[in-house]
C-alpha cells in the first residue's frame, strides 16, 4: 500500500534520523575557505606564472671551492705518511675490530703523539665517509685548507720590512709540483704563493706531503682572476717577472730581482698563458747547456728563487 512505512524497503521520512536532512552540507557551505592564496601562490596567476619564470632564469647556486670541503687520506700507507709529514688531521678513523700490524701499531702511536682524535666505527661507515675506497681500515679527515688572501703578503712584507718576493703559479695542476714550490718558496724568503681560483692544483694532501712542512710556515693564497692580481701588484710597485723559455733576459742578469718582484711560473705544459705573458715587465730564461733540455714547473721555481735569493743576499 502507498505510503506503508511497514513495507520492505520504504522509508519514513516523517522521523528524523541519519537519513533525513542535509548531513551538514549547508552548513559546512557556509563556512569560510580561508584567506585568499598570494597571487604568486596560484597557478593560474600571472603573477604565479612569471615567479616561476624567473626562477628557471635564475642561475644556479655556487658550487662549493676546493678548500673548502674536507679531504680523506685512505689507506694504511697514506694515513702514516700523512702523520708523518705533520699535515693537520681533523679526525682519525679505524674501522671495528681492525687487525694491528705494524703500520696501524705506528699510526695510533703517532696519533697519541699529537693528540689526535681517534673514532672506532664500523666498516658500512668507513666506507660512506670515503666513497668506497680501499681504507684498509684506517682513514684520516683532513680539515679544509685555509687560504690566505693575496694582499695580506704585502702586508707580510712591510712588517718584516723587506722588499715583497711573492710567488704566482699560472695553472699549476700538478699538487706535488705545487708543494715543491712552496718548499722553495719557504726556502728561498718569498712571503707568499698565489694560485688560481680554478683549473689549478690546490693545497692537498699532496701537495703538504711534498712542502716538507713548509705549508705551515709559507701562506698560499687564491687569486680569482690571475691578470687581474698581476696589475694590482703592478700598481703597488712591484716588478713582474714571468719564467719562460724563450725569455729576453737570462736570469742571472735580472736586475729586478733586488726590488719589489713577483716572479711568475708557468704550467706544466704550455708555459705562461698568453694574457699573463703580456702583462709581465720581463720574461726570464734560465740558460741551459742543451736546448734539448726541460726543467718541470717544481725544479724552475726552485732555480729561480735560488738566483733571486743570492742576488738579494750579495746585494747585486
Amino acid at each position: 500500500m502507498a505510503g506503508n512505512s511497514q513495507r520492505k524497503g520504504a522509508m519514513n521520512k516523517s522521523r528524523k534520523g541519519a537519513n533525513v536532512g542535509s548531513g551538514g552540507q549547508r552548513r559546512r557551505g557556509l563556512e569560510g575557505k580561508g584567506p585568499t592564496p598570494k597571487a604568486a601562490e596560484r597557478p593560474n596567476h600571472k603573477a604565479y606564472k612569471m615567479a616561476k619564470a624567473a626562477e628557471k632564469r635564475r642561475p644556479p647556486a655556487p658550487r662549493k671551492k676546493r678548500g673548502d670541503e674536507a679531504e680523506w687520506a685512505a689507506g694504511r700507507n697514506s694515513v702514516l705518511e700523512v702523520l708523518r709529514a705533520d699535515i693537520p688531521i681533523a679526525s682519525l678513523y679505524v674501522a671495528e675490530g681492525i687487525d694491528r700490524d705494524d703500520r696501524v701499531r705506528e699510526i695510533f702511536a703517532l696519533a697519541v703523539d699529537k693528540r689526535l682524535s681517534v673514532l672506532e666505527v664500523s666498516k658500512p661507515e668507513l666506507d660512506r665517509f670515503t666513497d668506497r675506497a680501499v681504507h684498509q681500515g684506517v682513514a684520516a679527515k683532513l680539515p679544509p685548507y685555509e687560504y690566505a688572501h693575496p694582499d695580506d703578503f704585502l702586508e707580510t712584507a712591510r712588517e718584516r720590512g723587506e722588499d715583497p718576493l711573492i710567488v704566482v703559479l699560472d695553472s699549476i695542476t700538478d699538487p706535488r709540483n705545487l708543494g715543491a714550490i712552496v718548499r722553495s718558496a719557504s726556502g728561498f724568503g718569498a712571503h707568499g704563493v698565489v694560485v688560481p681560483e680554478r683549473r689549478a692544483a690546490g693545497m692537498t694532501a699532496s701537495a703538504w706531503k711534498t712542502s716538507a712542512g713548509a705549508a705551515a710556515r709559507v701562506p698560499v693564497a687564491r687569486a680569482t682572476n690571475l691578470t687581474r692580481q698581476l696589475k694590482a701588484y703592478a700598481a703597488e710597485g712591484l716588478m713582474i717577472a714571468g719564467l719562460a723559455a724563450d725569455g729576453e733576459v737570462a736570469l742571472p742578469d735580472l736586475d729586478l730581482a733586488e726590488g719589489p718582484l713577483v716572479l711568475v711560473v708557468g704550467s706544466e705544459g704550455k708555459g705562461l698563458s698568453r694574457l699573463v705573458s703580456e702583462t709581465c715587465d720581463v720574461r726570464v730564461s734560465i740558460p741551459m747547456a742543451s736546448n734539448l733540455e726541460s726543467l718541470n714547473a717544481g725544479v724552475a721555481a726552485g732555480i729561480a728563487l735560488y738566483a733571486i735569493d743570492q742576488r738579494r743576499s750579495s746585494g747585486g
